[in-house]
C-alpha cells in the first residue's frame, strides 16, 4: 500500500462541505421553509457567495492542488480522461483530473449566479433581497426568474456531479472520491502538498477578504 499523501488542504475542504451544507438548505428553505425562514435563507445566499469569492481567491493563491493551474486541462486531456474512463483504466490524481476540474467551474460559476441573483430577487410581497432596490423592475423580473428557474440547473448539475462520484468512479474505476475529501489524502505515495504556517495564513486572509467584501456590496 502506497503511503497516504495529503492532497486537500483543510480549505478546501471546509469549502466543499461547507458549501455542500449551505446548498441542502437553501434547497430547503426555498421550498419548504415558509417565510419566518427566509431571513436565513438570504444569510446563507450571502454565505454561499462568500465561499464562492474564496475559492476563486484560493485558485490563485491556493496550495498546488486547489489552484486552477493545476486541474484546469484543455479538451484533449478531457477526451483522454474520459476515454481511459470508458475502458475502465483510469487512475487517482493527486488532485482534481481534466473532468472533475470543468466539473468545478461548471458547478462554481452555477452557484453563483443562483446566489447573486437572489441578490435581487423578490416576491413583491414579505421579502427582497438586500439589492432589489438598485435594479429595474424588468431587471428584477427576469433575475427572479433566473433565481427560480437557475435552481433546477443547479440540481441537475448536483445529481450529475453524485452519479460520477459515487457511482461511476468507485464502481468502474475503482476510485474512491469521497474519502480523500474527508480526510485530505489518498494513498499515492507521492509528497503531496503542505500546509504550513503561512498557507493557514494566507487562507484566513483570503477568508476574512471574502467576508469583508460580500457584506459591504450586500450592507
Amino acid at each position: 500500500m502506497a503511503r497516504p499523501t495529503l492532497v486537500w488542504d483543510p480549505f478546501v475542504r471546509l469549502f466543499h462541505w461547507a458549501l455542500v451544507a449551505l446548498v441542502g438548505f437553501l434547497w430547503w428553505s426555498g421550498e419548504d421553509g415558509g417565510m419566518d425562514i427566509m431571513a436565513w435563507h438570504m444569510l446563507a445566499g450571502e454565505a454561499v457567495l462568500v465561499l464562492v469569492l474564496f475559492r476563486l481567491l484560493w485558485g490563485l493563491w491556493g496550495t498546488r492542488t486547489a489552484r486552477f493551474a493545476d486541474f484546469l486541462r484543455g479538451p484533449r486531456a478531457v477526451m483522454a480522461e474520459t476515454a481511459a474512463l470508458v475502458r475502465g483504466q483510469a487512475r487517482p490524481h493527486e488532485g482534481h483530473g481534466a473532468l472533475g476540474g470543468w466539473m468545478v467551474m461548471v458547478l462554481l460559476v452555477t452557484v453563483a449566479i443562483q446566489a447573486a441573483s437572489g441578490l435581487f430577487a423578490s416576491d413583491d410581497l414579505f421579502t427582497s433581497g438586500p439589492l432589489t432596490h438598485l435594479a429595474s423592475s424588468a431587471t428584477e423580473e427576469f433575475l427572479n426568474q433566473v433565481h427560480h428557474t437557475g435552481f433546477d440547473s443547479l440540481l441537475w448539475l448536483v445529481g450529475l456531479h453524485l452519479a460520477a462520484v459515487l457511482v461511476v468512479y468507485p464502481l468502474w474505476a475503482r476510485i474512491n472520491l469521497v474519502r480523500p475529501m474527508i480526510t485530505g489524502r489518498r494513498p499515492l505515495g507521492a509528497d503531496g502538498v503542505r500546509v504550513t504556517p503561512a498557507v493557514w495564513a494566507r487562507g484566513l486572509i483570503l477568508l476574512g477578504l471574502s467576508a469583508a467584501a460580500v457584506t459591504a456590496v450586500v450592507r
